[in-house]
């Protein structure tokens, strides 16, 4: 399911390269009532482009996004798609439609409580699914949300879950749920939690904001345009000195012997390795090391399967 759909000269840093959903950093939302943005957005530097017939489609045209849909996964397409909430008068009906088609998997409405992934995953078995919690009610069930069957990863829902509880948001008071989805996701096993979307057009505010979800253990993030993916990818990659810091412990650890010589180092062996895996997976540059071990400070351990 999650092969690569490109010829081995690909590669992870080129448009219209899929990452492994596991890995995914960038998930882009596409109104599925507009066909013509479908195209383009699978050219796009999106790591999973999700064809959204929930929100983003007024309900007199939830027929004709789920038609733009069939056809888009007809003409031999894998993309993801998000469906309509558990409850809707729409769920069913998505879920029919999506029935032996050839998608990626779907990213679940107001997700609230286990039941509701685990009947979306009854009636499409083998699909992986994202579990999108947008409500104070899904938050207080969130570990159990994480470890029904069928859950695949997580993802916050930041307007609607403020929109229902008052909060602002400022990234202090956004911290105690962001906090609850990285515990939550690493308690059951799952990838990365995926962040919710950062509204507007300013490059900077998108890259302070991705800073933030990285700082909370998250590694995905919601885009809502095209040109948002590119920097949400680069904020959620290992940087240029984590990689130096990685590279130069290794050569460090080796030229004392290669053996452990204290209780730092098994962690920090995982902590290089997972950076140096993360960048070879992503496609970032590897810098060549320095001779000097202090060059570079250890990163903090945000990276996480």
């Amino acid at each position: 399911m999650y092969d690569q759909p490109f010829s081995d000269e690909s590669h992870p840093t080129e448009p219209g390269f899929r990452i492994d959903p596991v890995l995914a950093r960038s998930w882009l939302l596409v109104n599925g009532a507009q066909y013509e943005r479908f195209a383009p957005a699978a050219r796009s530097h999106a790591d999973i482009v999700v064809l959204d017939i929930e929100d983003a489609v007024a309900p007199k045209d939830k027929v004709a996004a789920r038609g733009n849909v069939t056809r888009w996964l007809a003409e031999g397409n894998s993309d993801w798609v998000r469906v309509n909430g558990f409850g809707t008068p729409w769920w069913a009906d998505d879920l029919d439609m999506l029935a032996g088609t050839s998608v990626g998997g779907v990213m679940l409405a107001m997700v609230e409580s286990v039941d509701h992934v685990t009947e979306t995953a009854r009636r499409l078995p083998d699909v992986p699914i994202v579990a999108l919690v947008e409500t104070a009610r899904g938050l207080e069930r969130i570990t159990e949300i994480a470890a029904a069957k069928g859950a695949f990863r997580l993802a916050f829902g930041i307007g609607d879950f403020r929109r229902d509880t008052g909060f602002g948001d400022n990234p202090a008071t956004l911290a105690y749920a962001r906090s609850r989805f990285t515990i939550a996701a690493k308690a059951a096993g799952l990838p990365g939690a995926i962040d919710g979307p950062t509204v507007g057009s300013s490059a900077l505010r998108l890259s302070e904001a991705t800073a933030v979800s990285a700082e909370f253990g998250m590694t995905g993030k919601i885009c809502l345009t095209p040109d948002q993916c590119a920097t949400v990818n680069e904020g959620l990659a290992p940087s240029q000195d984590e990689i130096s810091w990685a590279k130069e412990f290794f050569a460090e650890f080796q030229r004392d012997g290669g053996e452990i010589r204290n209780g730092s180092d098994l962690p920090r062996i995982a902590r290089a390795n997972k950076i140096l895996d993360l960048a070879r997976a992503y496609g970032v540059h590897e810098p060549e090391y320095s001779d000097d071990p202090d060059h570079v400070p250890a990163p903090s351990d945000t990276y996480h399967y």
